[in-house]
């Protein structure tokens, strides 16, 4: 087989990528694992690639960043690639469909439409062009083309914005704490009982809640706990650190002992980040 020169042509922008998944996936001459894939199996590739994205960002690594796009825009076009072969559609359907949707949704930049509007009124805009956009295709329902496959934290979020939208939703927060002193009090009661379906029911309620709080605040809840997640993380290291000088280890330790370490370190934490006032030194008492 003739090598296509574009291949190794490093100025050659996204024709280049194409060409790459092509001839990875030649039935004669490409890679055998890409040539067995399909979208079921590459798909979990796909929810890890952004995973990755928003770790980078979420650790400002910039340099690894470019690399994290680069292995998320390398999963559309395998993607598109397969739906060529398959007669779907191409990775110029794809972003001619993205393109036109991006200059439909903002009249405002592309359109007649002013720009003198706030974000809040912009983004209302937004999901009445989006709702137009599911009625043309047969969504009726409010909650209808909400993925099932999101994160639940993340799916739960946009079911309670979907249902907001008509109405469905608490007028204030007071009204969600109040919901939220329920389910507690619920969960504990399915905790008494030893019924493990009503635990679980339970508990989700008491999660989707939370999410609600959260939408009412304007939290996302996917990105609060991944920050709850890396600040523990960091806590916990730090407590590892510590009991490590001491020549122990975790399991070595007792509660009591890490507990007492854990609240050292989140002091320091809050007095380096000015939440807590700096130690007074014993000239100043």
């Amino acid at each position: 087989m003739v090598e296509n020169p574009l291949i190794h042509d490093s100025e050659a922008g996204i024709e280049r990528l194409l060409e790459i998944m092509r001839r990875l996936r030649d039935p004669k001459t490409g890679c055998p694992w890409d040539i067995e894939q399909d979208f079921s199996t590459i798909a979990p590739y796909t929810i890890e690639e952004a995973y990755e994205v928003a770790d980078a960002i979420d650790r400002q690594a910039w340099d690894e960043l470019k690399g994290e796009l680069g292995d998320l825009l390398f999963q559309s076009v395998f993607h598109a690639q397969m739906a060529e072969e398959a007669g779907h559609f191409t990775f110029q359907d794809v972003v001619r469909t993205m393109s036109d949707k991006m200059v439909t949704r903002h009249p405002h930049v592309f359109g007649h439409e002013s720009r003198e509007k706030s974000a809040d009124q912009q983004t209302r805009d937004w999901e009445t062009i989006k709702a137009a956009e599911r009625a043309g295709k047969e969504q009726k329902g409010a909650l209808d083309g909400v993925a099932a496959n999101l994160p639940a934290l993340l799916r739960a979020h946009k079911l309670q914005k979907r249902a907001a939208r008509v109405g469905f939703d608490w007028p204030d927060t007071s009204h969600v704490l109040a919901k939220i002193t329920e389910e507690a009090a619920e969960l504990e009661e399915a905790r008494n009982s030893m019924d493990s379906d009503a635990l679980e029911d339970e508990f989700g309620d008491l999660l989707f809640v939370i999410v609600n709080l959260g939408r009412h605040l304007g939290i996302e809840p996917e990105a609060a706990l991944r920050r709850t997640n890396a600040k523990f993380t960091r806590r916990f290291e730090q407590v590892e650190a510590r009991l490590a000088d001491h020549g122990k280890m975790p399991s070595d330790s007792t509660l009591e002992e890490m507990d007492a370490l854990w609240d050292e370190v989140k002091t320091e934490e809050h007095r380096a980040n000015g939440k807590l006032p700096p130690v007074q030194a014993i000239s100043d008492a």
